[in-house]
């Protein structure tokens, strides 16, 4: 499981590249435009990916074992108040915090072992409810949400006419 986190881990921020280029094509209106997206617009999707990143980052530094790898850096980060919130109103900035917070992603994934995977993380979830899974199963659904929500965020593009080419994973691997 530590080797496809870890590519997990690799493939949000190859795609985050590729992504955030393909937007940085479009005019700032067109980026901000509201297209009746669950999130709104390519902003504020790609904001919502960012924010539940810093979410579920926060819930994992709780955990002693990987409070080291991510505490401290987290402080360099904004606290998101809601899913829904805009962060960075600037795709300038909404892109190097992006970036940052993939490398961070990236470190922290270095850190990676068995037993660390096999820990169980308390937390509560979004209406307040405790929760508790292993820290692995709960990595596979932070990437899974990236991903869900960069299909998402291709579909306004491809719809804003940015053809943002091909994001499957075995692409990245072929890359590599």
């Amino acid at each position: 499981m530590i080797e496809y986190l870890q590519n997990m881990a690799r493939y949000n921020q190859w795609m985050n590249r590729k992504l955030f280029a393909k937007v940085a094509e479009l005019p700032a209106d067109a980026i901000e435009e509201d297209r009746d997206a669950f999130f709104g617009s390519i902003l504020g999707t790609l904001n919502h990916i960012l924010i539940a990143d810093l979410f579920w980052l926060h819930r994992f530094a709780t955990s002693a074992n990987c409070r080291e790898a991510l505490a401290h850096p987290l402080t360099e980060f904004p606290t998101p108040a809601s899913l829904r919130e805009i962060l960075f109103n600037d795709f300038s900035e909404l892109t190097d915090n992006r970036r940052a917070l993939d490398g961070l992603i990236l470190d922290f994934s270095e850190t990676w072992a068995d037993k660390l995977l096999a820990e169980p993380i308390r937390y509560r979830n979004m209406a307040g409810e405790k929760q508790q899974r292993a820290l692995g199963e709960l990595l596979q659904h932070f990437f899974n949400h990236q991903t869900h929500h960069r299909g998402q965020a291709t579909t306004l593009l491809f719809q804003a006419g940015i053809d943002p080419g091909p994001t499957d994973l075995l692409v990245m691997m072929m890359e590599e």
